[in-house]
């Protein structure tokens, strides 16, 4: 059986950015990453949290979920399991394949495409309202471990290193951290 994840880097497959707080996202064509702030036109754009419920607590915390990326074979596998999403849907703003990206570790950098540079800051940890979306499928993309260990496969977050266009076709190139590696926790 042939592994389905290169360890050196994947391909962008879909590009995604909503300018409102909508839990899908449009594709696009392409973006615009902003070093430190985000994806150009996006709702989570900025220096300090973006998201309702985490600025509701404290809007002064540094945003850390800047991009969310999503590795296409999530919709795959959901889509097997009865769903049916797409690329953006689960309001990712890159979707790539062929790169584990939920078994990378804390700190990674991504280089995506010509010039944009994100650095992994942790997984999403998806909310109820991914069950508004669809029914049933927070538990799908959620789940425990055999050691009773919550697993989040929602996708991860990261901060723009350095801007850039980033486009569908795009290469990701993977610059692990030093070991040693701090696997993901959610952001």
């Amino acid at each position: 059986m042939t592994d389905i994840w290169d360890t050196d880097g994947g391909v962008v497959t879909a590009v995604s950015r909503s300018a409102t707080h909508t839990f899908s996202k449009p594709n696009a064509d392409g973006i615009r990453l902003l070093a430190g702030l985000g994806v150009e036109g996006d709702a989570h754009l900025g220096e300090k949290v973006k998201h309702r419920s985490r600025v509701a607590r404290d809007p002064n915390q540094p945003n850390l979920r800047q991009v969310h990326l999503i590795h296409a074979e999530l919709h795959d596998e959901l889509n097997a399991g009865g769903f049916t999403v797409s690329a953006g849907e689960l309001g990712e703003n890159v979707t790539t394949r062929g790169l584990d990206l939920l078994g990378l570790p804390t700190g990674t950098v991504l280089r995506l495409g010509e010039d944009a540079v994100v650095e992994v800051t942790g997984l999403r940890n998806p909310c109820a309202q991914i069950d508004n979306f669809q029914r049933g499928m927070l538990a799908a993309v959620v789940g425990r471990d055999e050691h009773g260990t919550i697993v989040r496969r929602a996708g991860i977050m990261a901060v723009v290193l350095a801007g850039g266009e980033v486009r569908p076709g795009d290469r990701v190139d993977v610059d692990l951290p030093a070991e040693p590696h701090v696997p993901l926790d959610w952001v």
